[in-house]
């Protein structure tokens, strides 16, 4: 480490600082090996619903990673994994690399993109090897990007670009290729005229919808793992592709069951799915989601928009804005069953899960029916997928369930609003079922390795 010191008569002392050599050499560093091992442990813990407190990281830690003072008949391969000599707790150790923090939410923005680079890297396996580009647009993108290179104004050329300079410039040196007397004010002739090259940029506003309905904790079928865990490493793989190949692009977090949340993105791995301890939040609205990502979008003034789902399944909720609507429900199902939460709820949900539910004047209808979809929630959820659709905004669907039901309803919802769905094999996942109603193809796709 270099340091200076300023003298009185302003002159600068350069000098050698031994600290961080010292430190380096402390029992308290870890290696690099020892970093991507912890990180991977942690990686592991943060994709499952019940995230570990920073005190049961710290067992789990020291449990997979044993100290090297333990015996030394331990093989060369087992002492490479292993911590460093040190009283010190390894979360602490991580706390001081800038890895986790001391707070409910303990990883650290530095932890939260290399776990998710590290999953990112799992999951990119999955585009081929001939696959060019990454965005699909329907729209140019606007040229803001100004490039040091100009070039002649013509017509319908935007004139703030104008480089004024040059266009000066052009104009006294055709004055004096025909040998004419300058004088003020200067003539400029539309020849004169020159603007900056700019850069058209495609950018996109783009809402990850993440279903929290109680069904989402159901196992996969293999056993490894549950829905809401694929479905997490899902959203935080994509929102890491997002923000290192498009940083331009505006990026939104949407989590819903029965009402839908705004969430920060850094909040992926702490997501929980609602279960019947509060109330009747654990439904699936796609409504809620659709609608809530569709207020986002309007804002934002990207030409191009889009949502993407990410889900097991099927609806079983929907909004009822009106009560000639529940009338109407009540006239053919005099037994249906009507939502809005209380205030305590709304708290409780705040306090715990971090959501801040959006409800005006709705309430919520409940319908659950076992592989099926209750012909209300099936008119209004694709009612509410047409008002985005109108406002120009593409829609798919990841679906992290391999039931055929499911699956039926998600590919006829797409094929509706011309759409893609995709099913990933968490056990599998550089194998994805694609469905596209853009192009009317359906295919598999695999990675080079598989």
């Amino acid at each position: 480490m270099v340091c200076i010191l300023a003298t009185s008569n302003t002159r600068f002392t350069y000098f050698q600082n031994n600290d961080n050599a010292s430190t380096n050499n402390s029992s308290s560093v870890i290696s690099d090996k020892k970093i991507k091992q912890a990180l991977k442990i942690i990686a592991t813990q943060t994709l499952k619903e019940k995230i570990p407190s920073l005190a049961d990281l710290q067992n789990m830690l020291d449990s997979a990673m044993p100290n090297s003072s333990t015996s030394k008949s331990e093989s060369n391969s087992e002492q490479i994994s292993q911590v460093s000599d040190s009283d010190e707790p390894i979360t602490k150790r991580l706390q001081n690399l800038g890895y986790l923090k001391a707070d409910k939410k303990w990883l650290t923005k530095k932890a939260f993109f290399e776990i998710g680079q590290k999953i990112l890297e799992d999951v990119i396996k999955i585009v081929e090897k001939d696959t060019h580009g990454f965005h699909e647009t329907r729209n140019i993108g606007y040229s803001n990007t100004i490039l040091d290179t100009s070039k002649k104004l013509e017509i319908g050329d935007d004139i703030k670009h104008l480089d004024i300079p040059s266009t000066v410039l052009n104009a006294l040196q055709r004055q004096k290729r025909k040998h004419e007397i300058l004088k003020l004010p200067l003539e400029i002739d539309l020849s004169d005229f020159e603007k900056f090259e700019t850069k058209e940029e495609v950018k996109i506003a783009i809402v990850y919808c993440i279903d929290l309905s109680s069904t989402m904790k159901y196992s996969l079928i293999s056993g490894m793992g549950t829905r809401i865990e694929a479905a997490k490493k899902a959203l935080w793989a994509l929102y890491v592709l997002n923000n290192k190949f498009f940083p331009n692009d505006s990026i939104y977090v949407i989590g819903f069951g029965s009402l839908a949340s705004r969430i920060a993105p850094r909040d992926i791995p702490y997501l929980k799915t609602f279960d019947a301890n509060d109330n009747f939040l654990h439904y699936t609205n796609y409504q809620a989601a659709f609608r809530l990502a569709l207020k986002i979008l309007k804002k934002d003034g990207s030409q191009n928009k889009r949502i993407v789902m990410i889900t097991d399944g099927q609806p079983s909720a929907c909004f009822i804005d009106d009560e000639l609507q529940k009338n109407q429900i009540l006239t053919d199902k005099p037994y249906s069953n009507f939502y809005r939460p209380d205030q305590a709820t709304m708290s409780k949900i705040k306090n715990e899960k971090d959501l801040n539910l959006e409800i005006k004047n709705e309430s919520v209808y409940l319908c659950y029916r076992y592989k099926q979809v209750d012909p209300v929630v099936d008119v209004s959820t694709l009612k509410e997928a047409k008002k985005c659709k109108k406002e120009g905004i593409e829609i798919d669907t990841i679906m992290v369930s391999d039931e055929p039901e499911l699956l039926n309803y998600v590919e006829n919802l797409e094929k509706h609003l011309q759409g893609r769905a995709y099913y990933i094999n968490p056990e599998k996942i550089d194998q994805v079922l694609i469905n596209d109603f853009i192009s009317n193809k359906k295919k598999a796709v695999y990675s080079r390795t598989g």
